[in-house]
């Protein structure tokens, strides 16, 4: 079994020494999110900013890369294609600019249909408004916000108070990070998978912050004597074996989605990695040193901090 301990037993890392760099690499990283956010902006896919929905059927199967190929030399934006049903259902989603005309949209409908040839059955075409999209804006916020008022009620309930703030705080943090790499990058689209990757990297972070607050309040019963600084670096150690090893063999699959899966599965999967990434920075660095911030009690007394030491 020695042979699978990655991380020794008996570590003993100073994680609460380091915060302050951790702390200034956290607020670096918001800001930096905030400011591409405001000045910046987000490249909205066609969820959010609206276009056309083709769905066709083709009398062979379809072949999803030669389609591709062929709409992507009609110079009308980025096409996407979607194979749904059976293998000769394909679903074309072409994405609106905010200064395209109706003639030109529907110029464009035309130069996909010209592409495509006549052995091509239309089934539906059907135009997504801007309206819609602000309607899918809107409740994209109310869902991330809920999901983090859920989770806030939660770790109050199991935990204290404390906790639950520092959780939250964590989980703000690579939910924003997610969105810098949104704002900063604009090769991803925000789209509905993009909403789909906020609420993943939300609960896998509070599923490793909640294992580390489960250590520490072991160990406040059966370590009464120590301060809050031992007694963070000793649940961090602890579970860092176990943080690793969980989050290694996750990115690893999602590595492998990445680099075999397509440009579809990579604009996916690769925003999800990242918010991984940073969810367990935040478990480790974040959400536990924060309890030096809002304190431990015990018997309603809080524990010393011990940072002198």
């Amino acid at each position: 079994m020695e042979f699978y301990k990655l991380i020794p037993h008996d570590t003993k890392i100073d994680f609460v020494g380091f915060r302050k760099f951790t702390y200034l690499f956290s607020i670096i990283v918001v800001l930096t999110s905030i400011f591409a956010f405001i000045f910046n902006g987000l490249n909205f896919g066609i969820d959010f900013r609206g276009g056309f929905l083709m769905e066709i059927r083709t009398q062979q199967e379809a072949n999803i890369g030669e389609l591709r190929d062929k709409l992507t030399k009609l110079n009308i934006g980025e096409v996407y294609l979607q194979e749904f049903g059976s293998k000769n259902d394909v679903l074309i989603r072409i994405p609106s600019n905010s200064n395209e005309t109706q003639e030109s949209q529907n110029a464009s409908i035309e130069k996909v249909k010209e592409a495509l040839g006549d052995n091509i059955e239309y089934r539906k075409i059907e135009k997504i408004g801007p309206k819609v999209g602000a309607e899918l804006v809107h409740d994209a916020i109310i869902a991330v916000l809920i999901s983090l008022i859920a989770i806030l009620i939660y770790i109050w309930s199991r935990f204290e108070w404390e906790y639950a703030i520092c959780g939250v705080i964590s989980l703000a943090h690579d939910c924003i990070a997610l969105m810098g790499l949104y704002s900063v990058v604009h090769y991803f689209e925000f789209s509905a998978n993009s909403i789909v990757a906020l609420l993943m990297t939300a609960s896998y972070s509070i599923h490793d912050t909640v294992v580390i607050f489960d250590r520490i309040r072991e160990n406040i019963i059966s370590y009464k004597s120590l301060t809050i600084k031992e007694l963070l670096n000793k649940s961090m150690n602890e579970t860092l074996s176990r943080t690793i090893l969980t989050s290694t063999t996750t990115v690893l699959s999602l590595l492998a989605l990445c680099f075999f899966g397509g440009k579809v599965i990579f604009d996916f999967c690769f925003p999800i990695l990242f918010g991984l990434i940073f969810g367990t920075f935040s478990s480790i660095c974040l959400s536990a040193p924060l309890l030096l911030v809002t304190g431990i009690k015990v018997d309603g007394k809080n524990l010393e901090l011990g940072l002198d030491k």
